[in-house]
């Protein structure tokens, strides 16, 4: 498996079970152990969204998410380049999991922790591919209290087949795993408060996404 130093520039990729590219995210490796790739965000990042969830996200209306959702049930969708407007963000990727616990930060600190349900890592030379799962657990920054996050875009992707039947399992396994890990204050919740004490390092420029003739055949593929 190969690994990554501290510092250095991933690519997160999405990939549809099509091997069409959904998404592109360039981060910096923050830490690579046996147990977790941990990788940052922070404004100004380099991302591809589909050209409907960028819609979306402009525009302020589910309703459009929904409709990128369909495209995706289709096999059908653009890409659009984006930048990451937002928090700063800590992911915390264990390689087999079925979810990665992330950080959001603002100029006060840590806003929130946020579980992605998501398929299991497969590292690229770029970075790792994964493929969000739509549903999401939005966690207190004292961890006293959590929120399932989109379980009616949840209930949409199952019905429109984009989450299997298997796939449904090893979220419903998954859930079962991340609260295990709250309750029990393991994995980076042991380490919450070192995790909200957290800075991007202010040597570190916005991470870039490769050229894309060097992001591989699928991702050009996919921006068609």
């Amino acid at each position: 498996m190969k690994t990554f130093r501290a510092g250095e520039t991933v690519v997160r990729r999405d990939v549809h079970r099509s091997s069409r590219v959904w998404s592109e995210l360039a981060l910096r490796v923050v830490a690579d152990t046996g147990e977790a790739l941990v990788t940052a965000c922070a404004p100004g990042a380099q991302a591809l969204w589909p050209a409907l969830y960028a819609k979306a996200r402009v525009d302020g209306d589910r309703s459009v998410r929904t409709k990128a959702f369909d495209a995706m049930a289709t096999g059908e969708w653009e890409l659009a380049p984006g930048v990451w407007q937002e928090m700063e963000l800590l992911l915390w990727k264990p390689p087999t999991a079925w979810f990665s616990i992330n950080a959001f930060f603002t100029a006060g600190g840590l806003r929130n922790w946020y579980v992605n349900f998501e398929h299991p890592t497969r590292r690229t030379e770029s970075g790792f591919d994964t493929f969000d799962l739509t549903v999401d657990l939005v966690i207190d920054p004292d961890l006293s209290t959590w929120t399932w996050k989109d379980e009616d875009e949840y209930a949409h992707v199952r019905r429109l087949g984009i989450v299997t039947d298997i796939e449904h399992q090893a979220v419903e396994l998954a859930r079962a795993q991340v609260l295990a890990l709250l309750e029990e204050r393991a994995g980076p919740f042991a380490d919450a408060h070192r995790w909200a004490a957290w800075r991007w390092e202010p040597a570190w420029p916005a991470p870039r996404l490769p050229q894309r003739e060097e992001a591989g055949p699928e991702a050009v593929a996919a921006s068609r």
